[in-house]
């Protein structure tokens, strides 16, 4: 099999949720370090205009967003699962509310101004700007954003409600973790690094010696290769999707073979334009290529995503 090849950055929490995945599977994989900000030439060049981060390489394919990533990392490395029965459901919707609701109350809380002035302080006057005016267009208005004084109130409960969970256990669903500790983790991670907010973590102790637990998992065995040497690699190989389900379901009434573009449904609204060859239950799949990378297939996941014929408009 390919290399798994992550793309991301450091300080970014859904990028820590995939790094501590691989090292959860015991996965060698190889980094490859992507601005935080646009531009993202050769990100874009695999993904065809997503830039959310982090994305998934293995080989021609790739992979957007870290709910559909989770998926492939446990298609390849069944054991230990991320999905125990019998709580699998379960754990998918919290995984869900921890992605999305307390990630956003989480973000909120750590991106105060006293959190954003520590988190810039060492950086030139311009780059928080350029850093505000990308996070604004990834949203592009469509997105109602919490404010920092609602968000204390949301992240404490959140906190609590985390913390109840681990009453009589060592993990939110039982005694080993699962895809719902991960998701629940990255945020508060990054509200751990940001010493003017992280005292919120101190409210629920049974929290913060969980996320002890989650973080000593580490990101297992990994080597640096560039963006250069990704998009090589892309190109010397050939499709070849690991997702196991392929029976097409089609709730669009777009048939395979047609030309689409599909983009996230409120977050990082820029589309990927390329032909539909699957449409599962779970994902979208979509065949581009670039000049560089050569042939490739574009996967999705099917929740959080629209997808268009591309002359609908």
């Amino acid at each position: 099999m390919a290399d798994i090849i992550l793309h991301h950055y450091a300080a970014s929490p859904f990028s820590e949720k995939v790094r501590l995945l691989l090292g959860h599977k015991k996965l060698a994989w190889k980094s490859v370090i992507i601005p935080s900000v646009m531009p993202k030439p050769d990100l874009v060049a695999l993904t065809g205009g997503y830039r959310r981060t982090p994305v998934l390489q293995v080989g021609a394919d790739v992979y957007c967003d870290t709910a559909l990533i989770a998926d492939v990392l446990e298609h390849l490395h069944p054991e230990p699962t991320l999905y125990p029965e019998p709580e699998k459901g379960l754990a998918r919707i919290v995984a869900q509310w921890a992605d999305s609701t307390l990630f956003w109350a989480a973000m909120a809380w750590n991106l105060q101004p006293k959190g954003a002035a520590e988190l810039f302080a060492n950086l030139p006057a311009e780059a928080a700007k350029v850093f505000g005016e990308d996070r604004g267009k990834m949203s592009a208005g469509n997105m109602t954003r919490i404010r920092p004084a609602d968000a204390a109130a949301a992240y404490k409960n959140y906190l609590r409600r985390l913390s109840d969970m681990l009453d009589d256990r060592s993990h939110l669903l039982g005694e080993v973790p699962c895809i719902a500790d991960f998701a629940a983790y990255h945020p508060l991670w990054y509200t751990s690094r940001v010493n003017a907010v992280k005292s919120i973590l101190q409210l629920t102790p049974a929290v913060v010696d969980w996320m002890d637990r989650i973080k000593a998992i580490g990101h297992g065995s990994f080597e640096k290769i560039s963006s250069a040497d990704a998009l090589a690699i892309a190109k010397a190989a050939a499709p070849k999707t690991l997702l196991t389900d392929s029976t097409f379901q089609d709730d669009h009434g777009i048939p395979l073979g047609s030309a689409v573009t599909i983009r996230a449904e409120s977050f990082g609204l820029e589309e990927t334009a390329g032909t539909l060859v699957a449409a599962t239950r779970t994902h979208f799949t979509l065949a581009r290529e670039d000049e560089r990378a050569g042939a490739l297939h574009v996967h999705f996941p099917r929740t959080g995503y629209v997808l268009k014929a591309a002359d609908a408009g």
